[in-house]
């Protein structure tokens, strides 16, 4: 069997899929061999292969020549919290102090067009705004209006209905600004996107054989002792395709089956987990051999989806994996040790692989020689009773009917 797989494939004696107990182990394949830089898909020699997700998960992907830019206002406040920072405190800043200085302004006006600041020392005079003395005093009056902070020593007065239709204009307004602007600071300081920091992918991908299917597996784990709840995890590729009229689709997009179909996309991550995707008819990877992954271009990228089990928010984590960046012939090294009364993770080894016997053929050329090799074995065994038949003679006594023509005879037969 592992002789008629080796023939195949090129596999030397020693592959786990029905290696023989006394087959010696063949020596260990070199470690991450060498790929060519990217040119094979479009860019020149040397060109170093671009992404479309970085291992931090951020999208390589920038719009330009957007015309409607009146879309982004409709949703004002959703482009509010995806700006930076600094432009987030700059516009908070703005918000507060231009609404300010605007009321201090109106106020300020009101009391000059009235007359007030004529009238200071004059105790018979009764002004719209009492110890209102000038712009400072007016801006002043406008920050504890909209703050409601009222110090008590400038009050509004009852002989003015400007300035009331003002204060009840600028206290709605206030609590608008305010609403909008600490509820807009809230969302974006609540904000899951820091916890996928602690959500952490291997650095490669590998291909080996499990359960002697070829399968492409990384590794995902989570350093924090709050645990991510109802976690998935998706896959996709990232590879340029021409379809049969001739259209080229730079960035296509195939979905790699993670256990999809048998829930096995559900995870339960507390401690590191290995995430295969069975290299089957259906995959992409069908007919993609160790040379041929060398020399193709693509991009595997994978997403980590959950909720955060302190906030209830979602929170998703990105990651991906070019072709230089998948090992044939790895496997992971175990992380997971029993200690006493509980399990421990070493995370030093998270991104560790080892090499393992693992045939340079395709999946498909695997299926096909086990399947000739599985013909094989099913028919040696009447072929060898032929011969026996033929060589006892078709008289002979000691051979029934049933065996002379190739097949086993039960004991009840004979």
């Amino acid at each position: 069997m592992a002789q008629d797989n080796a023939a195949f494939c090129g596999v030397p004696e020693g592959v786990p899929t029905g290696v023989p107990a006394e087959a010696k182990p063949p020596p260990a394949p070199p470690q991450a061999p060498k790929r060519r830089p990217w040119g094979a898909g479009g860019g020149g020699a040397g060109r170093k292969r671009q992404r479309y997700v970085e291992k931090d998960g951020k999208c390589n992907v920038q719009h330009g020549n957007v015309r409607e830019t009146y879309r982004y206002l409709t949703d004002i406040f959703t482009t509010l919290v995806d700006l930076k920072w600094r432009f987030s405190l700059l516009i908070f800043i703005l918000a507060y102090a231009l609404t300010w200085l605007f009321f201090g302004l109106i106020w300020w006006v009101i009391a000059y067009s009235r007359g007030d600041l004529e009238h200071l020392g004059d105790h018979s005079w009764t002004p719209c705004v009492n110890n209102l003395n000038g712009f400072v005093s007016a801006f002043l009056f406008s920050i504890e209006t909209e703050t409601t902070i009222g110090y008590g020593h400038r009050v509004i007065t009852d002989t003015c209905p400007e300035g009331i239709v003002l204060l009840l204009l600028q206290a709605i307004l206030g609590s608008m600004v305010n609403a909008f602007m600490v509820g807009c600071m809230f969302v974006k300081i609540s904000q899951p996107n820091k916890r996928a920091e602690t959500l952490v992918f291997s650095s490669h991908a590998v291909v080996s054989l499990r359960d002697d299917r070829l399968c492409l597996m990384f590794r995902v784990g989570d350093l924090r002792d709050s645990h991510i709840v109802e976690a998935s995890i998706r896959a996709k590729l990232i590879q340029s395709k021409q379809t049969q009229e001739g259209e080229f689709i730079p960035l296509d997009q195939t979905d790699l089956s993670v256990g999809f179909e048998t829930g096995d996309d559900r995870l339960f991550l507390v401690s590191p987990l290995i995430i295969s995707h069975e290299i089957d008819e259906r995959s992409p990877f069908w007919d993609v051999s160790r040379g041929q992954l060398e020399r193709d271009d693509f991009e595997i990228v994978v997403i980590l989806e959950g909720m955060v089990e302190a906030t209830g928010m979602t929170c998703q984590a990105r990651s991906s994996y070019l072709a230089d960046e998948v090992l044939w012939g790895h496997r992971f090294t175990p992380l997971l040790s029993l200690e006493e009364g509980f399990y421990e993770v070493d995370y030093g080894g998270f991104h560790h692989t080892v090499p393992v016997p693992t045939p340079a053929c395709s999946a498909r050329q695997l299926a096909a020689a086990a399947a000739r090799r599985d013909a094989h074995l099913y028919w040696s065994i009447p072929s060898r009773l032929d011969e026996a038949a033929a060589a006892g003679g078709e008289g002979d006594p000691e051979m029934s009917p049933r065996e002379s023509n190739g097949t086993l005879a039960s004991p009840e037969s004979r």
